[in-house]
Order: structure tokens, then sequence, then C-alpha cells
């Protein structure tokens, strides 16, 4: 290597030159030394970062959690006081036969509080007093009761009446191809709609004395187009209430003749010889041949009724008592509210429709038979958190890979029915203890409702069967804890 200097007769520049001072010589530990540190710097800032944002996404979803909670809190809240709010509403303007059951409850519930109080505080002639006054009290308020049902049942009657009328009038329905709803009227409809409107009209309470001559007139018109029996008394009350009205009688002293003529026109409405489109709504049918057929005995009543009006358990073996009498029965003895499970089938119904596999077990119990499974085998109670409030509760799937039925059920609340059908596989996720106690209850529902000869296909051919024992579970629960030696 060689290199240019100056010299006599050879000048080179030195612009361009860079003074290069020597500094200190860094070994590579050093250096390597400087760069782990510089790294340790950078990791710190950066794990600060992460930390930062795993910490604010922390307190984000604690915030969201809380917010849920919260929420769910006052849903709950909500939801509890519509529901007390609804049962002092049905208290205190009872319309339904679920109403009065609700009623008659609450008397027994007063009536059982009352006679542990009497028995408790008093002995002997005081005793029998208090109780005669008890027994005064719970028959003045059954006679009350009986009253709120009579008025009741008259404003049922007048809107069973109006939804009668309502649907012989409506118009042939039916979805053409391009999936647009088809109307059409047929003369018996608008026979039917005319009638309706003259009942509507003669039942008017603000009517003028013009306006209810016109209505008179016209129902004479129509019901003269028939020559019967009916028909004629009709017309004659009809000429007895216009000659009164001529007169100047008053409207209240004519409340019994209307009365008359409404009932008789309605009777007049529901024959199918004058209204042809009342006789698909008719509970009792036309042809006496299909009266011979599903007619029973109630050793109760003493009267021969249609199977519908009989309210059977899937484990029934013999008709027994109607729903008229089993009603009064409970009203006078057990004064139980059967509101709360028919909410809850319906709640099981709607759950296993959702599925879509085509179950049929859940449609085929009856309210009886949800009512033995609840208070007998899960003792009307959470299976989880033994909460014992029944519109809290939920009757969902055990295993939701298989059709609902008593031996694959579990009662749990709301929440907790939620979190558990979202496990993938409830036998490992539960204890054992747990385990074994709903496989217990399983088997006498199992025992139970083996008795029902609908049941036989789903026990024979129930897959759940084909899931592993619980003492093969409790051993390979064990041998996964036990550590190998």
């Amino acid at each position: 290597m060689s290199t240019q200097m100056r010299k006599i007769g050879c000048y080179v520049s030195n612009l361009t030159d860079t003074l290069i001072e020597p500094k200190i010589y860094l070994t590579a530990e050093e250096f390597h030394a400087r760069r782990l540190q510089a790294a340790i710097v950078l990791q710190t800032y950066i794990r600060r970062f992460h930390a930062q944002r795993v910490v604010q996404q922390l307190r984000e979803e604690k915030r969201l959690r809380l917010e849920w909670e919260e929420t769910e809190e006052q849903r709950k809240k909500r939801e509890k006081e519509e529901r007390l709010r609804k049962d002092y509403e049905r208290r205190m303007n009872p319309k339904t036969k679920e109403d009065f059951e609700l009623l008659y409850h609450a008397l027994e519930l007063w009536r059982k509080e009352e006679v542990e109080r009497i028995n408790q505080h008093y002995s002997g002639p005081d005793r029998k007093e208090a109780l005669c006054t008890l027994l005064d009290q719970e028959a003045q308020l059954i006679a009350s009761i009986g009253r709120h049902k009579i008025d009741a049942g008259e404003e049922n009657l007048k809107k069973a009446i109006q939804q009668l009328l309502s649907k012989c009038a409506e118009p042939k329905r039916w979805t053409s191809l391009g999936g647009k709803t088809i109307e059409m009227d047929t003369r018996y409809t608008i026979r039917a709609r005319e009638l309706h409107d003259i009942y509507n009209s003669i039942n008017s309470t603000n009517a003028s004395r013009d306006e209810r001559l016109d209505a008179l007139l016209t129902l004479k018109h129509t019901v003269k187009e028939h020559d019967c029996k009916l028909t004629q008394e009709i017309v004659e009350l009809i000429d007895r209430e216009a000659d009164l009205l001529m007169r100047g009688v008053q409207d209240r002293n004519l409340d019994g003749l209307r009365k008359r003529i409404s009932t008789l026109f309605l009777q007049y409405i529901k024959v199918p010889t004058f209204n042809p489109e009342v006789a698909r709504l008719l509970k009792v049918p036309q042809d006496s041949s299909v009266l011979r057929k599903n007619i029973y005995f109630c050793p109760s009543c003493k009267n021969y009724l249609p199977s519908t009006e009989f309210a059977l358990s899937a484990t029934a073996r013999t008709v027994g008592r109607c729903r008229q009498c089993s009603k009064l029965d409970n009203e006078a003895r057990q004064r139980e509210d059967f509101a709360k499970y028919s909410v809850l089938l319906k709640q099981l119904r709607k759950a296993e429709a959702e599925y879509g596999d085509e179950a049929r077990i859940a449609f085929l119990l009856q309210q009886q038979d949800l009512q033995y499974l609840i208070e007998n085998i899960w003792a009307c109670h959470s299976a989880l958190s033994a909460c014992d409030d029944l519109y809290e509760l939920s009757m969902v799937r055990w295993d939701k890979y298989y059709e609902w039925s008593p031996w694959n059920c579990v009662l749990l609340t709301k929440d907790e029915a939620a979190a558990h059908l979202k496990l993938s596989n409830a036998e490992q996720a539960y204890g054992i203890v747990f385990i074994q106690e709903i496989r217990r209850r399983h088997a006498l529902a199992r025992n139970y409702f083996s008795q029902i000869p609908a049941m036989a296909p789903f026990l024979h051919g129930d897959k759940s069967n084909q899931m592993p024992a619980i003492n093969d579970l409790i051993t390979s629960k064990t041998a996964t804890t036990i550590p190998h030696v």
C-alpha cells in the first residue's frame, strides 16, 4: 500500500481531508453488553406498553361487566315488579280461571297462617271462638270471590260472543304463489257480517229512539226471511218494544225486553240454517253421529261430556273427573295455583321447538306430568343453587345433544340454565357427587314415566342410555387425578 505526500515540486490539497482522533478501544464483550442493555430498555418500554393495554382492556371489560350486571339486575327487578303488579292486578280484577285459582290459593295461604296463629295464641273456648270467626271471614271472602266470578263470567261471555261473530264474518284468506295474501268474501261471510252488524246495533246502549226503531225494523226484516217458532217470537218481541217506544216508555224499563230480544237473536245467529258460516265454529256438532264418538261419563257431576272436557295426564289409566269438577274440587279443598306450571310447560315446549331436532316427548307431557316432575323429582328447587321461586326456574336438557325427556333434564334458574347450555360436555363440567344426584333423579323419573305406553319407544330407542355409567365416570375422573409413579 502506498500514499501520496507533499514534496518539492508536488502539491497535495488538504481541503477534503478528515481529521481522525483515536478514541477508547471497545472490546467485543463491551459491545455486546451495550447491545444487551439497549435491548433491555426497549423491552422494558414495550412490556410497559403492552401492560398498559392489558390493564386498559381489563378495566374496559370490568366496566362492561359491571354495566351488564347492573342492567341484568335492573331487568330482573323490573320483571319481578311487573310480575307482582300483574299478580296484584289479577287479584283485584280477576277475569280468567287462572286469576281465580290465584285468588283461592292466596285465600288458602291466609287461612293456614291464621289457623297457625290461633293455635299458638289461643286454647280451649277462646280457640273455638277464634276458629268460628275465621270461618265466617273465610265464607265472606269466598262469597266476594263468587261475586267477582259472576261479573267476570258476564264480561267473558260478551267477549266470547263478539269473538264468535267476528270469526264468522272474517273473509277467506290464502297465500298465493308470490307470497301475497288474498282475501275473498263469500255469500256466507257477507251474511255473517250483516248479522254481526245487526247484533251490535240492537245491543248499542247510546242509541236514540229513532235509531233504535230503525235497528228493530232491520232486525224484523232479517228474521222474517225464515218462518219458524224462533223468528215468530223475535218478531213479536220487536213489535212489543216498538209499541212501548212509541208510547214514550223510558229505556230503563225496557232492559229486560231488550235482553230477551238480544238473546233470541243470538240463538238465531247460532243456527246454521240461518247463518251457515257458524257451523264450523260450534262446539256441538250438527251431525248426531259425531256425538256418539269420544263421549265419556263424569262420575262427579254425572254428565256425559266430550273428551275435550277432561284433563288427562300422560300416566292416566281412566278418564276420571271433568275439568269443571276438578276445578271445583281444587277451589274447595286444595286451592293450588297451577299457572306457574303452565308457564314452565310453555317455555319448555318453545325451547324444544327452537332446537329443530323433531323433539316429541315435551309435547306429550301435560301440565300434571310436569307438576309431578318438578315437585316429586326435583323438589321444586334448583339443582345448583336450591332456588325455590318457580317463576325464576327453567327446565332444560341435561345433555343438550339429546332430546329432552324426564330422564334427560335438569331444573335450574334461568341464568344457570343459560350457562349450562353453553357447556360442551356436562359430565366433565360438574363434580362427581352432583352428577350422582342428577343420575338418581333421572332414574326416579325413568321408573315413573316408564308406566306410560307412549313413552316405550323413547325408552328403548333412547341414545342417552349409551352414555357412560356413573361408575365408569368416577373411575375415569379418579384415574386422571392420581399422579403417575
